[in-house]
């Protein structure tokens, strides 16, 4: 893992102004093919352009690449798993677990840091849940996911051995849990 952060580091330090760019698009890109490690590209922003951008720049961009995920399964796949997949009794069940799933464990499943991005974009674009449960659960539970990586994932393993970055974690889930609730009910999204 060492050894794929330094490539990727020196990669983008001799891109220079193109490097932030690269970054951001590696990103974006991480949504839709899932062996990209996320922690690492977040990381990577935190490091070299501090909390704030950092943050602000790896929020924006997972958003980003999470919306374009789910419209191309929407748009493109969809047809295929409704003619094909929802025969089978056990997909199906599992289809509609995500077509009814409520905006609040949406949003926890989003801000768990190991969920994989790519797999909550395919369920949700292949299911029949709407972008307007889609998108605010995805802006509120990846600002805990982003932190997470951003903060924790600059020291990943002294991080799992301290237990004190495992309660920071499960307390930005639970305010991120809280602030959705706040939000279905204020909002109406379920």
């Amino acid at each position: 893992m060492e050894n794929i952060y330094n490539l990727i580091m020196n990669l983008i330090g001799s891109a220079s102004e193109l490097g932030i760019l690269l970054d951001c698009l590696l990103i974006v890109v991480e949504s839709i093919i899932p062996p990209l490690p996320l922690g690492l590209f977040v990381t990577i922003l935190f490091v070299n352009y501090g909390v704030l951008i950092g943050f602000f720049l790896s929020w924006i961009f997972t958003i980003i690449g999470c919306v374009i995920s789910f419209y191309l399964f929407q748009t493109v796949f969809k047809g295929l798993v409704d003619k094909y997949v929802r025969k089978n009794n056990f997909a199906n069940k599992f289809i509609s677990l995500i077509d009814n799933i409520k905006f609040s464990d949406l949003v926890i499943i989003i801000s768990i840091p190991f969920t994989p991005a790519f797999l909550v974009n395919i369920g949700a674009g292949i299911s029949k849940l709407s972008i307007k449960k889609f998108l605010p659960a995805i802006i509120l539970g990846k600002i805990s996911l982003v932190l997470f990586w951003g903060l924790v994932g600059t020291n990943l393993i002294e991080s799992l051995k301290n237990p004190i970055s495992i309660i920071k974690v499960v307390i930005l889930v639970l305010i991120t849990y809280i602030i959705s609730k706040i939000a279905s009910k204020k909002f109406n999204i379920n």
